[in-house]
């Protein structure tokens, strides 16, 4: 039987000072994570770029979004202060419409480690979005980005969510 453990901040040391997680214990295993990111457009901007395919005068949208988020999977690392750098293994990056006016993009990140890839699934999820934003923002400042959200992850301790990408 299980026990239920209270959850905890865990990148605090016992005084409360922040810490990186020591995993030089746990044994690797295979982990994955996948977020998402929404980009919601004004109507008109919606639908010029429906029109253009996602192309702009910058270039291929979902394209460059791709590589950004790609990027910055790998280097989360450097970002967030307390994430190890971790080996990816695979790293796809989707964006598709979701909506008449809103533009989803899924990040699903798999490595084997110690420790899972959840906010490099959702820094890829993100900075995607940002590259999106980055490129479309001359036909509006309205473009809201978000919500971001961990949609599932697999290995550790907890598998959450369903199924990963």
């Amino acid at each position: 039987m299980k026990r239920s453990r209270t959850p905890a901040l865990t990148h605090l040391d016992p005084h409360g000072r922040p810490a990186m997680v020591d995993v030089s214990a746990k044994p690797a295993s295979a982990r994955a994570a996948s977020a998402e990111c929404r980009v919601r457009f004004p109507a008109e901007v919606a639908r010029q770029l429906r029109a253009s395919g996602l192309k702009s005068a910058k270039g291929g949208i979902a394209e460059t979004a791709i590589v950004a988020g790609t990027m910055a999977v790998k280097r989360t690392h450097e970002l967030i202060p307390f994430c190890h750098p971790l080996p990816i293994d695979g790293c796809r990056i989707a964006v598709e419409w979701a909506g008449e006016n809103v533009l989803r993009i899924e990040c699903t990140v798999k490595t084997v480690h110690r420790t899972g890839v959840e906010m490099e699934a959702l820094t890829g999820a993100t900075v995607a979005a940002l590259t999106v934003y980055d490129m479309c923002k001359a036909l509006s400042h309205r473009i809201v980005l978000g919500p971001a959200k961990l949609l599932a992850k697999r290995g550790g301790r907890r598998d959450v969510g369903g199924e990963v990408g």
